[in-house]
């Protein structure tokens, strides 16, 4: 009887917190080909493109997305690969909230930081800035973003320097996870927080959201994916001219999708924390509560869900968990983290455990942990507290493992080492 009780509060509370956003914009559905069409043109791949005459017929221009999601998928190397920046540089400024929504609260907040800044009462911070290899119309988006955590010095100068590249939660504003990158530094481990494409300081201004990361335009969606997945790659490319050698990725929500896939094609991404999970792209979009407008878009243009799932099968986990495991079917050396929510409307649970499945089927070392709550209640009190143990806890153990494993110390495993959910669950 209380699990019932429970669960309707916290039903009820998740979708309080899940519509009080009055900002969202229902957009018309968009094909999008020609945010795809210059991997395509560029990667002998142009005939998949559709002609004048098939994007007039609504049938033969879906099949032609179909087509080129699963062409993707069969070079996801070459999708999800990229050329290494030349322009990395570190800029200083003062942080910016780049608010979201216009909930009082919030507005008073981003008023209280803009104050703090301009009578110079707020620390100027450091951001790594480089242009991304995936080009959009949108100069700002184009120029990555990502605030700098460097973990102090350590007295051994033999330890090997260890980072992390976070992602928060999509609309996430430009403060979110920082304190999780505090967090890490005082483990010894350095973090480089992205800007998802389209967020904070890479949102163009014609937004009050980053509605261009997850839309009814359906290239588009897919350009803004890859386009995260190559930043991920690029800081990591930075962070090796920085000296360091070990490195870990945590996402969150949206951000979980972004680090899967980027871990899948670079084998460098040994800790991974995916912080709410599911499989494929386009079920969570048409069944989440958080995206019931870009639902309205599709199922008004005549679409299902499973026709949404194919249309985005290119960005979706499901279809990389070989590709995961690497060519040894070892999960080359990779550490997992999977939080989920027994309650989430966002990201629904039985997605969430379809993960844990195939996990454990794949043979990939991981931990999973369940939240009593819900996709938006994680970020309230107390659950964001427990969510952040989860977190911190295992990237501290899994950035030490690979210390001991560097000098082959007590805590190393064997390469071919898997954890069961059961024995994760029984720590």
């Amino acid at each position: 009887m209380f699990r019932d009780w429970y669960a309707r509060w916290m039903f009820a509370w998740e979708t309080r917190l899940t519509t009080r956003d009055e900002n969202r914009v229902v957009r018309p559905l968009e094909w999008g080909f020609e945010w795809i069409a210059p991997f395509l043109e560029a990667n002998g791949f142009a005939d998949a493109l559709p002609g004048p005459d098939i994007l007039r017929e609504d049938a033969a221009a879906e099949a032609a997305m179909v087509r080129i999601n699963q062409i993707l998928i069969r070079h996801s190397d070459q999708f999800f690969g990229y050329r290494r920046p030349t322009d990395f540089r570190l800029e200083e400024r003062y942080p910016q909230l780049f608010p979201t929504n216009v909930r009082p609260e919030t507005l008073a907040r981003d008023a209280a930081i803009r104050e703090q800044a301009a009578t110079g009462k707020l620390e100027k911070a450091q951001y790594l800035r480089f242009t991304s290899p995936e080009r959009t119309p949108y100069p700002e988006n184009d120029l990555v973003n990502a605030r700098w955590y460097p973990a102090p010095a350590h007295k051994d100068p033999a330890r090997p320097k260890q980072a992390i590249v976070v992602l928060p939660q999509w609309n996430a504003d430009g403060f979110s996870h920082n304190v999780l990158c505090r967090i890490f530094n005082r483990m010894g481990v350095s973090a480089l927080r992205l800007s998802k494409p389209y967020h904070d300081i890479r949102r163009p201004t014609e937004l009050e959201r980053a509605d261009y990361a997850v839309s009814a335009n359906l290239g588009r969606t897919i350009s803004a994916c890859r386009q995260a997945v190559v930043d991920i790659r690029c800081c990591l490319d930075w962070l090796e001219e920085q000296g360091y050698e070990h490195f870990g990725v945590l996402g969150t929500s949206l951000g979980s999708c972004y680090a899967f896939l980027a871990s899948a094609h670079d084998a460098r991404l040994r800790v991974n924390a995916f912080n709410h999970a599911s499989t494929a792209f386009g079920d969570v979009v048409w069944t989440g509560q958080s995206t019931r407008h870009i639902r309205q878009a599709v199922e008004q243009a005549g679409l299902t869900q499973e026709r949404l799932r194919a249309l985005w099968a290119a960005i979706s986990p499901v279809n990389y968990y070989e590709k995961f495991m690497g060519p040894k079917a070892d999960g080359a050396g990779k550490n997992v983290l999977l939080v989920y929510a027994n309650y989430d409307l966002t990201f629904p649970k039985e997605y969430s455990l379809q993960v844990v499945e195939a996990f454990r089927h794949y043979g990939v070392r991981f931990e999973p942990h369940a939240l009593p709550c819900g996709h938006y209640t994680t970020g309230e009190a107390p659950y964001k507290f427990i969510d952040g143990w989860h977190m911190g806890w295992f990237v501290h153990r899994a950035f030490k493992e690979l210390r001991a494993e560097a000098t082959g110390g007590p805590n190393a495993l064997p390469s071919d080492a898997h954890e069961t959910e059961e024995h994760a669950v029984s720590r």
